[in-house]
């Protein structure tokens, strides 16, 4: 990659490790100790047997658009190939760090290559909208209420009892986000799907706190079929 391709955001592992120092200062080593626990854990767990992988085809999907309208995962993405990202609300940070960069990065190679970018949460329509906001985001934010079609791709999980206490403690529960008002959540994940619906590369982190890089992704759209191939 030249100079001139070098991405301006940095890497989004460098993002929140400037976030993470910040945040464990700000909530102290014993909220921090809980979160790592919970990190550990999903880690040790490590991907589902049944999760989505590259060979899969993807399933139709019914999702709803910030401003509460039903749309069709097919009709949001066109007749093209796209990038599905699975992100857990606008209330994780880590989500939005890794939107911004997304926006700032992704999205105009997406462009020039004619790919959808398409981010997807269990959490409300404000939620959404919050997400698109915070962002300044320019491509679909959708809900996937009740997380059916995460739990279809096998990356439906939830927050540890512990982290969700905690969440509790510092103001927040995840249930009065989502759109099912329970404290299910997707794994983070980006597939790159290919015009038949196929999946070309899926990536799923069980460890919410680290992200598809966008030069990963950028490199899977390399393994979708040209047009009149």
């Amino acid at each position: 990659m030249s100079n001139a391709e070098s991405p301006t955001t940095p890497r989004i592992a460098d993002q929140v490790t400037e976030f993470d120092e910040g945040f464990t200062a700000q909530i102290g080593p014993e909220f921090s100790k809980v979160f790592a626990d919970e990190q550990s854990a999903l880690r040790a767990a490590g991907t589902p047997d049944d999760a989505v992988a590259a060979g899969d085809t993807i399933v139709e999907a019914t999702l709803v658009t910030p401003a509460g309208d039903e749309v069709s995962l097919a009709e949001t993405v066109g007749e093209g190939p796209a990038v599905l990202v699975f992100y857990r609300g606008a209330w994780c940070p880590y989500c939005n760090l890794t939107l911004k960069t997304y926006q700032a990065e992704l999205l105009p190679r997406l462009r020039e290559r004619g790919v959808a970018l398409v981010a997807i949460s269990p959490q409300t329509p404000e939620g959404s909208e919050a997400s698109v906001t915070n962002g300044s985001l320019e491509f679909p934010v959708l809900s996937d209420p009740g997380n059916v079609f995460s739990g279809a791709l096998g990356i439906r999980t939830e927050p540890s009892a512990d982290a969700r206490a905690v969440h509790g403690q510092l103001g927040f529960d995840v249930a009065d986000s989502n759109a099912d008002a329970t404290g299910d959540i997707p794994f983070p994940t980006v597939l790159v799907v290919d015009r038949d619906g196929t999946v070309v590369f899926a990536d799923v982190h069980t460890d919410y706190t680290t992200r598809t890089e966008v030069d990963e992704i950028v490199a899977a759209l390399d393994l979708l079929e040209t047009p009149g191939a």
